[in-house]
């Protein structure tokens, strides 16, 4: 089968890219042509097609969706930039998407389109009894979350078929820099992990099914991935060698968009669910080798300069 990813060389886009490699598909990549993006496709040695390109140009977009059967579409604009840089993002997240549909709707035969969403679309829901399902109302309640919805309703409409595929928290296997916008998130908030690696299973699986057109399908861990913040955040930093931080650290009241979700009917249909958060957390440690030992000798000093960086552990203090 020919699958086209969109953002392919993101977090999310290159699970998928290894996976539908791994089932024997034909698989394009479509994304920028960042110095970073090339240097990650050379990691594939030739064995994905990649169609670069700008979402945002028409051109580019039809000349990539040529000949494709299914369409995995990840390329996305995340927070904090989709609030820093509104128009940027508007017209990539959501001008983008329709201009992927109607390219789409030119080809003969019409291919599928897979569409990655977020759990986020149904806002701020911690006062709601868990877990969530696909059928639970959307309260879109930031920039991001408003795109996402925009383009649920653009791909519902277009007279393609399609699936919607909501994600939970799906961090990256290579852990980035620190920023301050975790201590926003209160410990106690119900967060559900979804390795990577099992989202991109989950890609595969639903571009070869039959059954999951039409349906909007939760994508998380399960009950093994079914975590409070805190042991989220802080399972991670012990993996790192650092080691927890207190919940005084955090915000007392949710701001972030995340619960626990009924993934049954997913599972059901696409058998994705293979990894826990523990093993993350094992692949975490190993990656990070020697460098583990460094943190774990510093982490005194990591931790004190983290708890700086928090406005909620420093009022804390002053209060006391």
């Amino acid at each position: 089968m020919k699958v086209l990813v969109t953002g392919g060389l993101g977090n999310v886009g290159r699970s998928c890219l290894v996976e539908l490699l791994h089932q024997g598909h034909e698989v394009t990549c479509f994304d920028l042509s960042t110095r970073a993006n090339l240097r990650r496709a050379r990691a594939f040695g030739g064995r994905v097609q990649f169609a670069w390109g700008d979402l945002r140009q028409a051109g580019d977009v039809a000349a990539a969706v040529r000949g494709q059967q299914v369409v995995a579409h990840t390329a996305f604009i995340l927070p904090p930039r989709t609030d820093e840089l509104p128009e940027l993002a508007a017209a990539v997240n959501v001008g983008g998407t329709r201009g992927l549909v109607a390219a789409m709707q030119q080809q003969r035969p019409l291919p599928r389109i897979i569409f990655i969403s977020s759990f986020s679309v149904y806002g701020a829901c911690q006062d709601r009894v868990p877990p969530r399902t696909a059928s639970d109302p959307v309260q879109p309640m930031d920039n991001y979350n408003r795109h996402k919805v925009e383009c649920e309703a653009a791909i519902r409409e277009s007279g393609l078929q399609w699936t919607i595929l909501r994600l939970g928290v799906v961090p990256p296997k290579s852990l980035g820099g620190f920023t301050p916008k975790m201590f926003d998130t209160p410990a106690g908030q119900r967060t559900e992990f979804v390795h990577p690696d099992d989202v991109g299973l989950a890609v595969a699986n639903a571009a070869a099914s039959e059954e999951v057109w039409g349906r909007v399908l939760l994508i998380g861990g399960g009950g093994t991935s079914q975590l409070y913040f805190r042991d989220f955040a802080g399972g991670l930093m012990e993996a790192m060698g650092i080691g927890r931080l207190p919940d005084s650290a955090f915000a007392a009241t949710a701001c972030a968009f995340s619960d626990w979700m009924d993934t049954g009917e997913s599972q059901r249909l696409l058998r994705y669910q293979r990894h826990s958060f523990q093993d993350f957390t094992s692949e975490i440690a190993s990656s990070l080798g020697p460098l583990r030992i460094a943190f774990r000798l510093l982490s005194p000093l990591i931790r004190w300069w983290m708890l700086r960086q928090s406005p909620y552990y420093r009022s804390g203090k002053e209060v006391r």
